[in-house]
């Protein structure tokens, strides 16, 4: 994978990210009736769910910008084993191979 490209696609969706993250942190709460309390909850529960994701994206993002200056975007994080490019190609930011990531995901569960 060529890491001129791969930086350029990086900070395309760091751009992104931080453009989402102000507009998410910018939703007006606006002013609620008592009957609007239960409602208002679940609108806040939802956009702050999205802004702690796209905040965890982009927090993976800068990691794999460190990754490529540092010359070890592309190796998992725990096995020094290639990432596959697909997996790079579908998720620029991975920093795991599958094998790993797949313990990883069974040790959250």
């Amino acid at each position: 994978m060529d890491d001129v490209k791969v930086r350029k696609r990086l900070k395309s969706m760091l751009d992104d990210l931080e453009r989402s993250i102000r507009t998410l942190r910018d939703e007006p709460g606006g002013e609620r009736s008592a009957a609007d309390a239960g409602a208002g909850l679940t609108e806040a529960d939802r956009l702050q769910a999205m802004l702690d994701v796209a905040s965890r994206q982009r927090s993976a993002v800068l990691s794999a910008l460190k990754r490529l200056d540092e010359g070890t975007y592309g190796r998992c994080v725990d096995c020094a084993r290639p990432v596959p490019e697909g997996r790079l190609e579908a998720r620029p930011e991975a920093d795991r191979c599958v094998q790993c990531q797949s313990k990883l995901e069974r040790r959250r569960h």
